[in-house]
């Protein structure tokens, strides 16, 4: 019985700890959809305004998959917060988000590899691939903008 205790305990560990990166991957969303409008308004190009829109919309579809997930998990909503500062100069904006975007990648593939639960896996690991897409869009525009 003290086993079976043990093992329950490890795995009441290990939900908090999924639930408490979620909530981070939540946290990181939000911004991110705070950011890419800010952003938006700032693009010197119409087809740059269009892609940072399509890659806001990828962003928000994140953001509500990471929230269900949350909720199912721990019976709750999360309440997100913005925990990092969108530059308000369209460069430096862009070299914050290809930089945000790329840890993002790992930070995703992580919570991907630390679940056995399918549906949370797929989600992180699809979101890591298009996260990727929008760190090359980010690095494009910063090629362009030299």
């Amino acid at each position: 019985m003290n086993n079976l205790n043990h093992y329950y305990d490890l795995y009441q560990q290990r939900a908090k700890e999924l639930a408490a990166q979620i909530a981070k991957a939540i946290d990181g969303e939000y911004a991110a959809i705070h950011c890419y409008k800010k952003l938006e308004t700032l693009a010197p190009t119409k087809r740059e305004r269009q892609i940072i829109s399509e890659i806001r919309k990828d962003e928000i579809n994140h953001y509500n998959v990471f929230s269900s997930i949350y909720t199912q998990l721990t019976g709750h909503k999360h309440s997100a917060v913005i925990t990092e500062t969108c530059p308000n100069n369209y460069h430096s904006g862009i070299d914050f988000a290809f930089h945000d975007e790329q840890e993002t990648v790992d930070f995703y593939l992580t919570i991907a590899d630390s679940t056995s639960n399918d549906f949370i896996k797929e989600s992180f690991k699809r979101a890591a691939m298009d996260e990727q897409n929008h760190a090359v869009w980010f690095l494009y525009f910063l090629k362009t903008q030299r």
